[in-house]
């Protein structure tokens, strides 16, 4: 976690300092003078302690100019005037603290801040670990369990009464049902006969009899023929692809 204090008193920035480390010995402290050293440094601290009367750029426009990199950065505005309550608004900040304030004000703030913090990067994480989660496939094959992601699967065949999942390095046979396997995969998938079920994202050409992926092939029953060209236009105009 990295907390960033932006004053041009110095025993202002020393004393919210201080505080902060007594609180999160292990933050990553980062202490400025003015907003122009602020915004050149290009930190992205976590959160940020932010003085409005500053020489130059004052505090109101140095947040405004934060947020067009960094929307996520909880913004905490410490000064004497309370004639920016409105504005502070316009840049999404958290608090706004109003000097002097007692020390029990300060601890409360902080907290709260770093609250917000854990919660929006427990969010984040869970959304990253849901997009890396891909979509699979368990089967048995020869005593072990074995996940494979659909996305993965060029094809399966029935062959010896056993299904045969085909990706593009290895091929891995079970005992199931071939309807049972067509029931549980995506739209992704097309069944044109009933031994074989195909990923469309591996269809290289076709013609009426035979689908030809980019590692092997399958039948096409001549009864299904016309529902898969729908179906794979279908699936094109999905993806985007002419």
């Amino acid at each position: 976690m990295r907390i960033a204090v932006c004053d041009d008193e110095k025993e202002i920035r020393e004393m919210l300092a201080e505080k902060i480390a007594r609180l999160y010995p292990d933050a990553g402290l980062m202490l400025y003078q003015s907003g122009q050293e602020l915004l050149l440094s290009d930190a992205h601290p976590d959160i940020l302690f932010l003085d409005i009367r500053m020489a130059g750029k004052d505090g109101m426009e140095t947040a405004r100019e934060l947020r067009k990199r960094n929307r996520s950065t909880i913004i905490i505005f410490v000064t004497a005037l309370t004639d920016f309550v409105f504005e502070a608004f316009d840049v999404r900040a958290f608090h706004y603290l109003v000097k002097p304030f007692e020390d029990r004000k300060f601890v409360e703030v902080l907290l709260n801040a770093v609250k917000e913090y854990e919660t929006v990067r427990e969010t984040e994480e869970a959304k990253s670990g849901a997009r890396q989660v891909k979509p699979s496939l368990m089967i048995t094959s020869k005593g072990e369990h074995i996940t494979v992601a659909w996305e993965d699967i060029v094809y399966a065949e029935v062959f010896n009464r056993k299904i045969i999942i085909h990706t593009m390095d290895s091929d891995i046979e079970y005992y199931g049902k071939m309807k049972e396997l067509e029931a549980q995969a995506g739209d992704d998938f097309y069944r044109p006969h009933r031994a074989n079920l195909i990923n469309l994202n591996y269809i290289k050409k076709y013609d009426a009899s035979t689908v030809y992926l980019q590692r092997g092939q399958a039948l096409i029953a001549k009864q299904n023929y016309q529902d898969f060209v729908k179906s794979y236009l279908r699936f094109n105009q999905r993806k985007g692809k002419k």
